[in-house]
Protein backbone atom coordinates (compact mmCIF):
# COMPACT_ATOMS: atom_id res chain seq x y z
CA UNK A 1 0.00 0.00 0.00
CA UNK A 2 1.64 3.57 -0.74
CA UNK A 3 -0.55 6.89 -0.23
CA UNK A 4 -0.76 10.08 -2.19
CA UNK A 5 -2.62 13.36 -1.35
CA UNK A 6 -4.37 15.87 -4.02
CA UNK A 7 -4.99 19.20 -3.02
CA UNK A 8 -6.81 22.59 -4.70
CA UNK A 9 -5.94 25.58 -2.69
CA UNK A 10 -9.35 27.32 -2.18
CA UNK A 11 -10.23 30.47 -3.74
CA UNK A 12 -6.74 31.33 -5.03
CA UNK A 13 -8.53 33.57 -7.90
CA UNK A 14 -8.93 36.08 -5.01
CA UNK A 15 -5.50 36.79 -4.49
CA UNK A 16 -3.88 39.32 -6.35
CA UNK A 17 -1.62 39.42 -9.28
CA UNK A 18 1.40 39.92 -6.56
CA UNK A 19 -0.30 37.33 -3.94
CA UNK A 20 -0.98 34.67 -6.33
CA UNK A 21 2.80 35.15 -7.62
CA UNK A 22 4.10 34.76 -4.10
CA UNK A 23 1.59 31.78 -3.52
CA UNK A 24 3.62 30.23 -6.57
CA UNK A 25 6.59 30.77 -5.05
CA UNK A 26 5.35 29.21 -1.52
CA UNK A 27 4.21 26.45 -2.91
CA UNK A 28 7.86 25.71 -4.35
CA UNK A 29 9.33 26.15 -0.86
CA UNK A 30 6.69 23.33 -0.30
CA UNK A 31 7.25 20.94 -2.23
CA UNK A 32 11.26 21.01 -1.44
CA UNK A 33 10.20 20.88 2.12
CA UNK A 34 8.65 17.76 1.93
CA UNK A 35 11.44 16.07 -0.51
CA UNK A 36 13.95 17.16 2.00
CA UNK A 37 12.40 16.28 5.35
CA UNK A 38 10.11 13.05 3.73
CA UNK A 39 11.16 12.06 0.44
CA UNK A 40 8.74 12.90 -1.17
CA UNK A 41 7.32 13.56 -5.11
CA UNK A 42 5.20 16.37 -5.07
CA UNK A 43 3.97 18.80 -8.29
CA UNK A 44 1.97 21.68 -8.83
CA UNK A 45 -0.84 21.72 -11.93
CA UNK A 46 -2.15 24.92 -13.24
CA UNK A 47 -0.76 26.84 -10.00
CA UNK A 48 -3.29 25.31 -7.75
CA UNK A 49 -3.53 21.88 -7.72
CA UNK A 50 -1.08 19.91 -5.86
CA UNK A 51 -0.41 16.04 -6.22
CA UNK A 52 1.77 14.03 -3.85
CA UNK A 53 3.14 10.72 -3.81
CA UNK A 54 4.13 9.56 -0.20
CA UNK A 55 5.52 6.07 -0.26
CA UNK A 56 6.00 5.58 3.71
CA UNK A 57 1.87 5.88 3.58
CA UNK A 58 1.85 6.02 7.80
CA UNK A 59 2.91 9.43 6.94
CA UNK A 60 0.11 11.04 4.94
CA UNK A 61 -1.56 12.38 7.88
CA UNK A 62 1.55 13.94 9.03
CA UNK A 63 2.03 15.36 5.24
CA UNK A 64 -1.25 16.43 4.80
CA UNK A 65 -1.39 18.87 7.60
CA UNK A 66 1.84 20.17 6.47
CA UNK A 67 0.40 21.08 3.67
CA UNK A 68 -2.37 22.50 5.43
CA UNK A 69 -0.70 24.85 7.74
CA UNK A 70 2.01 25.83 5.46
CA UNK A 71 -0.49 27.18 2.95
CA UNK A 72 -3.02 28.56 5.64
CA UNK A 73 0.60 30.61 7.30
CA UNK A 74 0.78 32.30 4.12
CA UNK A 75 0.59 36.38 4.15
CA UNK A 76 -1.83 37.61 2.49
CA UNK A 77 -1.67 40.56 -0.03
CA UNK A 78 -3.62 43.86 1.49
CA UNK A 79 -5.17 44.36 -2.43
CA UNK A 80 -6.29 40.58 -2.01
CA UNK A 81 -10.15 42.62 -1.62
CA UNK A 82 -12.60 39.69 -2.78
CA UNK A 83 -14.96 38.77 -0.51
CA UNK A 84 -13.39 35.33 -1.22
CA UNK A 85 -10.23 35.86 0.21
CA UNK A 86 -11.65 34.84 3.82
CA UNK A 87 -12.29 31.78 2.43
CA UNK A 88 -8.74 31.15 1.64
CA UNK A 89 -7.74 32.63 4.81
CA UNK A 90 -9.94 30.09 6.82
CA UNK A 91 -9.12 27.17 4.59
CA UNK A 92 -6.37 27.32 2.01
CA UNK A 93 -6.39 24.42 0.75
CA UNK A 94 -8.62 20.95 0.54
CA UNK A 95 -6.90 17.82 0.96
CA UNK A 96 -7.50 14.26 0.24
CA UNK A 97 -5.42 11.41 1.23
CA UNK A 98 -5.79 8.32 -0.77
CA UNK A 99 -3.87 4.69 0.33
CA UNK A 100 -4.00 1.89 -2.12
CA UNK A 101 -1.61 0.67 -4.73
CA UNK A 102 1.05 2.68 -7.04
CA UNK A 103 1.27 0.57 -10.33
CA UNK A 104 3.33 3.29 -11.92
CA UNK A 105 5.65 6.23 -10.65
CA UNK A 106 8.11 7.66 -12.76
CA UNK A 107 8.48 11.52 -11.58
CA UNK A 108 11.12 12.59 -14.37
CA UNK A 109 7.73 11.79 -16.99
CA UNK A 110 5.60 13.06 -14.27
CA UNK A 111 3.56 9.97 -13.92
CA UNK A 112 1.37 8.69 -10.91
CA UNK A 113 -0.59 5.72 -11.46
CA UNK A 114 -2.76 3.72 -9.88
CA UNK A 115 -5.96 3.29 -6.93
CA UNK A 116 -3.72 5.90 -4.67
CA UNK A 117 -3.98 8.69 -6.76
CA UNK A 118 -7.61 8.05 -8.56
CA UNK A 119 -8.97 7.83 -4.57
CA UNK A 120 -7.37 11.03 -3.66
CA UNK A 121 -8.31 12.97 -6.91
CA UNK A 122 -11.99 12.01 -7.13
CA UNK A 123 -12.61 13.02 -3.77
CA UNK A 124 -11.36 16.35 -5.01
CA UNK A 125 -13.11 16.75 -8.07
CA UNK A 126 -16.26 16.24 -5.93
CA UNK A 127 -15.50 19.18 -4.11
CA UNK A 128 -14.69 21.30 -6.72
CA UNK A 129 -18.56 24.00 -7.51
CA UNK A 130 -20.04 24.05 -10.60
CA UNK A 131 -19.17 27.67 -12.63
CA UNK A 132 -20.98 29.86 -10.83
CA UNK A 133 -22.42 28.88 -7.88
CA UNK A 134 -21.30 30.53 -4.62
CA UNK A 135 -19.07 28.63 -2.90
CA UNK A 136 -19.47 27.00 0.20
CA UNK A 137 -16.82 25.30 2.18
CA UNK A 138 -18.27 22.52 4.60
CA UNK A 139 -14.99 20.53 4.87
CA UNK A 140 -11.80 20.54 3.49
CA UNK A 141 -9.80 17.27 4.63
CA UNK A 142 -10.38 13.87 2.95
CA UNK A 143 -9.83 10.20 3.06
CA UNK A 144 -10.37 7.09 0.81
CA UNK A 145 -8.90 3.72 1.13
CA UNK A 146 -9.19 0.53 -0.72
CA UNK A 147 -9.48 -1.09 3.05
CA UNK A 148 -12.62 0.11 4.63
CA UNK A 149 -12.21 0.18 8.25
CA UNK A 150 -9.13 3.23 7.53
CA UNK A 151 -11.81 5.19 6.42
CA UNK A 152 -14.18 4.60 8.91
CA UNK A 153 -11.47 5.17 11.62
CA UNK A 154 -10.18 8.12 10.39
CA UNK A 155 -13.01 10.25 8.30
CA UNK A 156 -14.35 11.45 11.72
CA UNK A 157 -10.51 12.29 12.91
CA UNK A 158 -10.03 14.83 9.63
CA UNK A 159 -13.35 16.21 10.68
CA UNK A 160 -12.17 17.24 13.62
CA UNK A 161 -8.69 18.21 12.84
CA UNK A 162 -10.39 20.46 9.82
CA UNK A 163 -12.78 22.45 12.59
CA UNK A 164 -9.53 22.98 14.23
CA UNK A 165 -7.50 24.23 11.55
CA UNK A 166 -9.76 26.70 10.73
CA UNK A 167 -9.63 28.56 13.85
CA UNK A 168 -5.90 28.81 13.64
CA UNK A 169 -4.71 31.57 12.98
CA UNK A 170 -1.67 32.44 10.21
CA UNK A 171 1.14 32.15 13.37
CA UNK A 172 -0.30 29.71 14.28
CA UNK A 173 -0.31 27.58 11.57
CA UNK A 174 3.49 28.38 11.19
CA UNK A 175 4.02 27.01 14.59
CA UNK A 176 1.91 23.90 13.64
CA UNK A 177 4.12 23.12 10.81
CA UNK A 178 7.45 23.14 12.50
CA UNK A 179 6.05 20.96 14.90
CA UNK A 180 4.73 18.51 12.64
CA UNK A 181 8.24 18.34 11.07
CA UNK A 182 9.73 17.21 14.06
CA UNK A 183 11.23 20.50 15.73
CA UNK A 184 11.27 21.26 19.16
CA UNK A 185 9.95 24.06 20.82
CA UNK A 186 13.44 26.08 21.61
CA UNK A 187 14.63 25.08 17.95
CA UNK A 188 10.94 26.68 16.76
CA UNK A 189 11.50 30.25 18.51
CA UNK A 190 14.97 30.53 17.27
CA UNK A 191 14.03 30.17 13.53
CA UNK A 192 10.69 32.41 13.96
CA UNK A 193 12.66 34.53 16.39
CA UNK A 194 9.66 34.49 19.06
CA UNK A 195 9.95 33.20 22.66
CA UNK A 196 9.44 29.64 23.36
CA UNK A 197 7.07 30.95 25.60
CA UNK A 198 5.27 32.19 22.56
CA UNK A 199 5.87 28.97 20.68
CA UNK A 200 4.15 27.16 23.74
CA UNK A 201 1.07 29.36 23.85
CA UNK A 202 0.43 28.88 19.90
CA UNK A 203 1.00 25.27 20.18
CA UNK A 204 -2.01 25.31 22.72
CA UNK A 205 -4.73 27.88 21.00
CA UNK A 206 -3.90 25.80 18.15
CA UNK A 207 -4.91 22.14 19.56
CA UNK A 208 -1.54 20.53 19.24
CA UNK A 209 -2.20 17.69 21.88
CA UNK A 210 -4.92 16.61 19.95
CA UNK A 211 -2.95 16.86 16.42
CA UNK A 212 0.15 14.90 17.42
CA UNK A 213 -2.22 12.18 19.11
CA UNK A 214 -4.19 11.84 15.80
CA UNK A 215 -1.00 11.61 13.91
CA UNK A 216 0.53 9.51 16.16
CA UNK A 217 -2.63 7.43 15.77
CA UNK A 218 -2.69 7.07 12.21
CA UNK A 219 0.99 6.02 11.65
CA UNK A 220 0.06 3.09 14.11
CA UNK A 221 -2.68 2.04 12.57
CA UNK A 222 -1.26 1.94 8.60
CA UNK A 223 1.73 0.46 9.89
CA UNK A 224 -0.78 -2.32 11.61
CA UNK A 225 -2.07 -2.95 8.17
CA UNK A 226 -1.68 -6.56 6.71
CA UNK A 227 1.47 -5.61 4.43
Amino acid sequence: MKATVSGDIIASTALSTKGRIALEKRLKQLIQLLKKEFGIYARVIKGDYLECYIPNPEEALRVALIIKCFIKSHPIDVKSKKKEIALFRMHGIRLAIGLGSITRFNPRKGIIDGEAIYLSGRLISRQSNPHGERMVIKSTLFIDATIRPVVEEFEPVLALLDVLLARCTARQCEVLTLKLTGLNEEAIASQLKITQATVNQHSRSAGWNAIEKAVNRFNQAIKNLPK
